[in-house]
């Protein structure tokens, strides 16, 4: 059985992929995911290239990906990392393409004011990640999974980044208020 950290690591690697991928030089990205350098300089404003939250994306690969709204709760008191409000949204993924696609290539950022948030992990909730990560999706499947992430008390704009693998080029972002 893995360690109780692996979760952690491989939330904290694939952050790092997505920071990487988004052209985000290293002392930025250690910056954006809590190492002390400079913040990184993502546009917190929607671009007319964003997508509202609901709307479907369909990459070259043939990975159709698409993002509920957020909806606002109170984090459980075992959630992990603590926080006094989250934001959940369903994914939905659908293979469309000519292979199988691994789950675990599925990179997810979230962003506030354009920094990177942290993943809210809550059991309680029925929050725990990408669960079925090493499957694969058969051709013509869908599956579908639901993420948190740490939100300010307040109103804010919410960034939601998601590339199907590290090989592809295309990121979708979804950007709306929770």
């Amino acid at each position: 059985m893995a360690p109780a950290r692996t979760p952690k690591l491989l939330l904290s690697a694939c952050l790092l992929m997505a920071v990487a991928a988004c052209g985000v030089d290293a002392q930025e990205g250690t910056a954006a995911l809590g190492g002390g350098g400079a913040p990184a300089k993502a546009a917190a404003a929607q671009t007319p290239r964003d997508l509202q939250f609901g709307a479907e994306h369909r990459f070259a690969s043939g990975i159709t990906i698409s993002v509920s709204a957020p909806q606002s709760f109170q984090p459980s008191p075992a959630a992990y990392p603590r926080s006094s409000r989250a934001a959940s949204f369903g994914i939905e993924i659908t293979n469309n393409g000519a292979d199988s696609y691994r789950l675990s290539g599925l990179t997810v950022v979230a962003m506030i004011d354009g920094r990177p948030t942290k993943q809210v992990v809550d059991a309680t909730q029925g929050l725990g990640g990408i669960t079925d990560a090493g499957k694969d999706l058969q051709q013509g499947r869908s599956a579908q999974l639901t993420l948190a992430f740490a939100v300010p008390d307040r109103t804010t704009q919410l960034t939601v980044q998601l590339r199907p693998s590290a090989g592809e080029p295309a990121v979708a972002t979804y950007c709306g208020a929770v």
